[in-house]
């Protein structure tokens, strides 16, 4: 049985509109830098969280969905969606600790979880996606700065963690075949896989 994993972006370029290095995340990536660079992803139902060292400017950017379980009880032992929502959130932080961020100086900025994949059955996962990542960064006391989450559009998502500045731009008029297929197969993915392992924040 093979193991879903969190994966580092490897998408590298430069980014001529903002004249600096950039890295595009896909769904199921994170990317973190202690450079002075950008982060950028397209979010569907998906959610991101742009967290950073408000000091040191040591910053990422995560990109992941729950996997599709359906109205599971939130106050039964962690469900398998969000034993894997509590994974992708815990890998970025992971790393951005052990890169030299301060726990205490971590803020969040958090976007997406649009009501955009249609031929989910159950709960809207844009919604769920959304409610879990508020949860737990409020569980995990990591202060929430900026967030742009619900609605029906898919989001552009331009994090600069050095600053902490965010850009967003709705995408109103975009044909939004390519990102959804992109979506879908990421959740199709997510109902064949396991968690890798568990981690646990230090």
């Amino acid at each position: 049985m093979s193991m879903l994993e969190e994966e580092i972006s490897t998408t590298l370029y430069f980014d001529r509109t903002f004249d600096c290095n950039a890295a595009k995340i896909s769904p199921g990536e994170y990317y973190f830098t202690k450079q002075d660079m950008l982060i950028v992803t397209v979010l569907g139902s998906c959610v991101s969280a742009c967290i950073r060292d408000s000091i040191s400017g040591i910053g990422g950017m995560n990109h992941f969905m729950l996997p599709d379980g359906g109205n599971a009880d939130k106050d039964s032992p962690v469900s398998e969606s969000m034993r894997y929502g509590t994974y992708a959130m815990e890998v970025l932080i992971n790393q951005l600790l052990k890169n030299g961020a301060k726990r205490e100086n971590l803020e969040a900025k958090i976007f997406g979880g649009g009501n955009v994949l249609r031929s989910f059955t159950t709960t809207n996962v844009g919604d769920r996606n959304a409610d879990f990542v508020r949860r737990f960064l409020k569980e995990e006391r990591i202060r929430v700065t900026g967030e742009d989450l619900n609605d029906i559009y898919p989001r552009k998502v331009y994090f600069f963690p050095k600053t902490g500045k965010v850009l967003v731009k709705k995408l109103k008029q975009l044909n939004n075949y390519t990102l959804v297929k992109r979506e879908e197969a990421y959740a199709s993915k997510l109902k064949t896989n396991d968690v890798a392992g568990d981690v646990e924040l230090f």
